[in-house]
């Protein structure tokens, strides 16, 4: 008997193109200028211009501008597809390596043999996924706002992937409480190492209008929610990264006053009123008093040309960084609660400053002991480092030994002439540096080949590892706002100190020179004298310290021909002899008698000076 089935037919090949760029034809089909515009004069004689129509009413379109659009869109999808990040993550890493807990129930999997595949997803899918990454299956996870509520992905010491996560932060989205939740999926309690978050960002500096905004919104719900900004945004963000900060604000003002001004290079007033439509002058040429807001500014900037954005936005951050650099050396920098992580803490002293009337609550300054152990940079992670900037520079101090790695940081900018002043970042094992290319040039800092480098970097590494910095701190703690104007005004900070067994202190430091200030002003009846070490530290420090004992005067840094000095100001005429025998020298200097300390024997004489009987 024949057999009449036929046989089936072969399964149609998939070709499906996940691309973008459907969302842009379809924004040129709809916004791409094509009518035609007629200019005509009002009652006043200023020339406006308005849709122009036929005899019978029907709008005129320009033939050139729909051949323009036309070519456009003829170009544009010509170009290679371009892929959804997500996707195009998928494939560089492979979806065997790759776990995705997403919301999106299809997705489009490209097989081996250059098919294409239309899988089917459901819950049960993402939780398989992120067990197999939690159990070391796959390496890579990629999590979405869908995928983010309610799992848990940090390094668990109950999982068996306890590696560190690198939680890089590709779209951080416009809420930050949603942002929040996505960086809580990696940092948790119980875990075996905390994460590293990165934000990622083009080199177009205009994405930054984003990244500034969720910074921005993350610091006000730390605030709203925990009473501190920090916590918000869990410390991920600069300062200088926020773009309607106080000092974005003021940064904007002397742009604007720059580029009325003709010292900017990268656009003129007339062009930059041009491109952006910005009234920014009056009838009379002169800049207008109320300026546009600088939300309305960061809009405008977007539609630019990204060569002229870049270039816009580096005079405008270098603006930024100059205001933040100043208020962080003048300790004015409100930074939120910054934690001090030790690995010991005792507690030496607490003496009660004030204890309220009413409610009984005290005010305490805590003596403490901390001890912590440096943890310096690998020399495999300053290495990749290296390698990734074309900027870097191997150096070497000729006079101390030590090394740095050389970058490129952003730049500073003269507010009058508006001139960029070039920095770089100089990077130690234990810390980081901050100089001008012009002080780079004079100081002691000389190129060395990667070897040497090398071996120096591993040298420092392992000395920074085996030695365990011990000091001890002062912290006002407790009831502090009926106290906060008798604490030092030259470091606003607020500190948390947290030791390994989990203690925290939280409150404000308070300098071995300002205690005795602080006892003075609150009424506390107790002496408190001041150590010579610390005293030499606050003064280089360019702080200056007022003395009582054994006589009235300030010890303070003085430049005298370019050269720091530590001089005694305000010191009685008949006591120079004794001075000048405990080992201070003095010089007239614009027909003045002056005292100094020598820098070599400052603590030795120092201590001589505060503790004798005159």
């Amino acid at each position: 008997m024949e057999n009449r089935r036929k046989p089936a037919p072969p399964a149609a090949t998939l070709d499906i193109n996940c691309d973008c760029k459907e969302y842009i034809i379809d924004y040129l089909e709809r916004a791409f200028p094509t009518r035609q515009m007629q200019v005509f004069k009002d009652d006043t004689g200023t020339p406006r211009s308005l849709p122009m129509v036929d005899e019978h009413g029907h709008p005129v379109y320009n033939p050139e501008a729909e051949a323009a659009r036309a070519d456009l869109i003829e170009r544009l999808c010509a170009m290679p597809p371009i892929m959804s990040a997500l996707d195009a993550l998928l494939e560089h890493f492979g979806h065997d390596n790759v776990a995705e807990v997403t919301g999106r129930t299809k997705r489009l999997v490209t097989t081996s043999d250059g098919r294409q595949k239309l899988e089917s997803r459901s819950a049960r899918t993402s939780q398989a996924e992120a067990a197999a990454f939690m159990a070391g299956k796959k390496r890579n996870l990629i999590f979405s706002d869908a995928g983010g509520t309610g799992r848990s992905y940090h390094a668990s010491l109950d999982a068996i992937n306890q590696e560190q996560r690198v939680h890089l932060l590709l779209e951080p989205g416009w809420r930050a409480d949603r942002a929040i939740q996505g960086l809580g999926r990696t940092h948790r309690t119980h875990q075996a190492t905390p994460p590293l978050f990165r934000p990622v960002t083009t080199d177009c500096k205009g994405e930054l209008r984003f990244t500034s905004t969720i910074a921005r919104r993350l610091d006000s719900l730390g605030a709203l929610t925990r009473g501190q900004r920090q916590t918000g945004g869990q410390g991920l963000f600069d300062p200088a990264d926020n773009l309607e900060s106080e000092y974005a604000c003021a940064a904007l003002l002397s742009w604007f006053d720059l580029l009325a001004a003709g010292k900017l290079s990268s656009t003129t007033l007339d062009d930059f009123q041009h491109r952006t439509g910005l009234e920014l002058c009056d009838k009379d040429g002169v800049l207008k008093d109320e300026m546009p807001p600088i939300q309305r500014w960061l809009n405008r900037i977007l539609a630019l040309p990204i060569a002229l954005q870049n270039s816009i936005f580096d005079e405008f951050l270098a603006l930024i960084e100059t205001r933040v650099s100043a208020a962080r050396d003048a300790g004015r920098l409100d930074v939120g609660v910054e934690t001090i992580m030790v690995d010991k803490a005792t507690l030496i002293d607490d003496v009660v400053l004030r204890t309220d009337t009413l409610t009984g609550a005290t005010s305490h300054l805590l003596t403490i002991e901390i001890a912590r152990r440096r943890n310096p940079v690998s020399l495999e992670r300053i290495l990749r480092i290296a390698d990734g900037d074309g900027s870097a520079g191997f150096m070497v101090n000729r006079k101390s030994g030590k090394v740095a790695l050389r970058t490129r940081a952003r730049a500073l900018m003269e507010e009058k002439e508006g001139t960029p002043i070039p920095r770089v970042e100089m990077m130690r094992p234990t810390r980081n540096e901050y100089m001008r290319e012009s002080d780079l040039h004079e100081s002691a800092w000389e190129e060395l080949d990667r070897e040497t480098f090398s071996s120096i970097w591993s040298v420092e590494v392992e000395a920074a590892r085996e030695n365990i910095d011990s000091e001890t701190i002062r912290l006002a703690t407790g009831l502090l706002l009926p106290i906060w104007s008798a604490l030092p005004s030259d470091h606003l900070a607020v500190n948390r100190i947290v030791d390994g067994e989990g203690r925290s202190w939280l409150g404000r430091l308070v300098f071995d020179d300002h205690v005795p200030r602080l006892f003075t002003k609150l009424g506390v009846r107790r002496s408190e004298s001041l150590p010579a070490d610390a005293a030499v530290r606050a003064v280089t420090a360019g702080r200056s310290i007022d003395v009582t004992y054994p006589f009235p005067f300030t010890i303070k840094r003085s430049m005298v021909n370019g050269s720091p000095r530590i001089e005694l100001a305000g010191c009685p005429h008949d006591r120079l002899p004794w001075l000048k025998f405990m080992g201070c020298f003095t010089e007239v200097i614009q027909y003045r008698t002056r005292i100094f300390v020598p820098l070599a024997a400052a603590q030795e004489i120092l201590e001589k000076v505060l503790v004798q009987e005159v």
